[in-house]
């Protein structure tokens, strides 16, 4: 019986070597093993971006890092850590009346929720963060804070605590305050709340699936809620993480994916006034460029 020809692939980094067998798991790749075509990424739209390594944080690309802009509902990444940090997901919280209206005044994205729904916490966390429902941040807002201005308050707090020194909230949501005063952050910082949140795993597991069903209850509706992370299902190995969209932010998405065991994790700010197609396609150009060319030929389990 003939040997069986293995096939080899040269390069910068060394040898791969690819044989028959039973598959194992591909070790995790160093930052120097990351070849490069370039030295950044083409096509980025996005005025405001950053990629990085998931594991160490450290800075593959940016571009104005350390810019304050509006980043629209990648806000709610905040409203779930805060949420999640407090604790008793179980307890149940009634949607409030409030939420009509609140939604109403800047057509705000919602999970479809009416009032007098009563879900628990970790239920409203798949509404608020899959369809990115505002009607799912407002009334955890109300729970947690407990009242908005308290949960707002915290939110900054623990964006202090985490040494994001230009963010800044003003709402749950990111929709608009009525204040007129601007939720804010940077890419730099965004990239360091997303590496936060990810490192828990409830959240995680949260905004790492596509489609979530909330079987009707004894006080509760049917509720069937998809990820508005389109990155989830287009890009293989995307893991997480949030989009945005308001008039003032344009779109927005934070993103974290893995190859061969390598996180990366960025964001981009304003790629699009209006499109989300251009937000993800502008992720795709940074993942491309941060796996690299070799790394783009490991198959994803």
């Amino acid at each position: 019986m003939r040997p069986i020809a293995r096939v080899m692939l040269a390069a910068a980094s060394g040898l791969f070597l690819v044989t028959p067998g039973p598959a194992v798991a591909a070790p995790a790749v160093s930052h120097a093993q990351l070849p490069t075509m370039s030295a950044e990424p083409n096509g980025v739209q996005a005025p405001f971006a950053e990629l990085a390594d998931g594991n160490t944080g450290a800075v593959r690309w940016s571009r104005q890092p350390n810019t304050r802009t509006p980043m629209g509902s990648i806000t709610k990444v905040m409203t779930a850590l805060v949420v999640l940090e407090a604790g008793n997901l179980d307890r149940a919280i009634t949607v409030p009346q409030a939420i009509i209206a609140y939604d109403r005044k800047y057509d705000g994205s919602t999970a479809g929720l009416v009032p007098g729904e009563i879900l628990t916490a970790r239920q409203l966390l798949y509404a608020m963060m899959l369809p990115s429902g505002c009607d799912a941040a407002y009334p955890l807002a109300e729970a947690y804070g407990p009242g908005q201005a308290a949960f707002i308050a915290e939110m900054n707090a623990t964006a202090a605590r985490l040494g994001l020194a230009n963010t800044h909230f003003t709402d749950p949501s990111g929709l608009p305050a009525p204040t007129g005063h601007a939720t804010y952050s940077t890419p730099a910082d965004l990239v360091k709340l997303g590496m936060h949140a990810m490192a828990q795993p409830v959240f995680r597991d949260i905004v790492g699936v596509q489609t979530y069903h909330q079987p009707a209850g004894p006080a509760n509706r049917d509720h069937v809620w998809r990820t508005t992370n389109l990155l989830l299902r287009d890009y293989p190995g995307t893991v997480g993480i949030k989009t945005g969209s308001t008039d003032a932010a344009g779109t927005c998405l934070l993103f974290e994916t893995v190859r061969a065991g390598q996180p990366l994790l960025g964001v981009v700010l304003h790629s699009s006034p209006t499109s989300d197609a251009v937000a993800e396609s502008d992720a795709r150009h940074m993942l491309d460029w941060g796996f690299g060319p070799i790394l783009s030929l490991i198959p994803i389990p």
